[in-house]
């Protein structure tokens, strides 16, 4: 596996191809829904906790629950996050927060630090791999500020 982030630009929205089902597959969606969270416990003691509501619990719940349930439809499990927000409009809905490069590159590294175990759990590196490669591209959608 080669976890690199791509280096990304302000307004270049590359082609981003979900990730392999079989990633969901192998991981189930009760562990998926762990590496989100564990995700966001990351997040909260991290350089870019600002970006995130992490002193109100309900809505840092939520956001959890919002990452969650997008990143779960996106890698072909049931469309809750259609379902309870609508349509993605994902750059629209993260256009209120100043997200630049270093954050980007901080929130994949917290990933990547969770992704990495999941080969030593069994998940097939060539899933993990096609998690990751969507992580990279598709953060480089919401990315509105210069460093």
């Amino acid at each position: 596996m080669k976890l690199t982030i791509t280096e990304g630009q302000i307004g270049v929205r590359p082609p981003a191809t979900k990730p392999h089902p079989g990633f969901l597959h192998e991981v189930g969606a009760k562990r998926f829904e762990k590496l989100v969270y564990d995700h966001y416990s990351l997040i909260e003691t991290s350089a870019i906790a600002f970006l995130f509501p992490v002193f109100d619990e309900e809505d840092f719940n939520e956001a959890k629950r919002h990452a969650f349930t997008f990143l779960l439809e996106v890698s072909g499990g049931e469309p809750l996050f259609t379902k309870e927000r609508g349509a993605h409009q994902m750059v629209g809905r993260h256009a209120p927060f100043r997200i630049d490069e270093e954050g980007r590159r901080v929130w994949l590294e917290l990933y990547a630090e969770l992704l990495e175990p999941l080969e030593a759990e069994g998940i097939n590196p060539e899933y993990i791999q096609s998690f990751w490669d969507y992580l990279d591209i598709f953060s480089m959608w919401v990315v509105n500020t210069k460093s």
